[in-house]
């Protein structure tokens, strides 16, 4: 079998991934609030609102502490010549090849919690899918997409 790849992603990117978890979490905590609520007004069951609220305790903190620490170790990515590999997952790790001679553009993109820590993706796009390596040094994510674009260009005049 194949060695896996040696690049990793910034240690940055903890941080940007946790800030996100804890907007998406947010939503559940609206929920669990209007549980509450709702409980007063119409005396609903206690236990539905503690089932909510354990609920929400574990998916937060499964979501912006656990995940984001097991993500980021096995994020990993290496651009050869005549492919880019990528190594992704959580629970489930997935490998996969990206031939160069099946790369139509490169992009990279910066929202505003990425740009907060100077991070930025870099997006591959082939004919059927886009593949994402996130959050790399801006000036990292920069080179990244100008060589993979370089090493495409010469296997299309090939």
């Amino acid at each position: 079998m194949r060695e896996a790849p040696r690049k990793q992603i910034s240690k940055r990117a903890l941080p940007a991934w946790r800030i996100s978890a804890t907007i998406s979490s947010a939503v559940g905590w609206l929920i669990v609030i209007g549980a509450f609520i709702m409980n007063r007004m119409f005396d609903w069951p206690f236990w539905l609102f503690l089932l909510l609220l354990s609920a929400s305790i574990i998916e937060t903190i499964v979501s912006v502490f656990i995940i984001p620490n097991v993500r980021w170790k096995r994020w990993r990515y290496e651009v050869f010549e005549h492919e880019v590999e990528i190594q992704q997952g959580v629970f489930v790790v997935k490998r996969t090849i990206i031939p160069m001679m099946r790369v139509q553009h490169v992009d990279t993109k910066q929202g505003p919690i990425l740009r907060a820590y100077d991070l930025a993706s870099v997006t591959i796009s082939t004919a059927a899918t886009v593949h994402e390596i996130p959050a790399l040094d801006l000036d990292e994510a920069d080179e990244l997409r100008d060589f993979i674009s370089r090493l495409a260009r010469v296997d299309d005049d090939v």
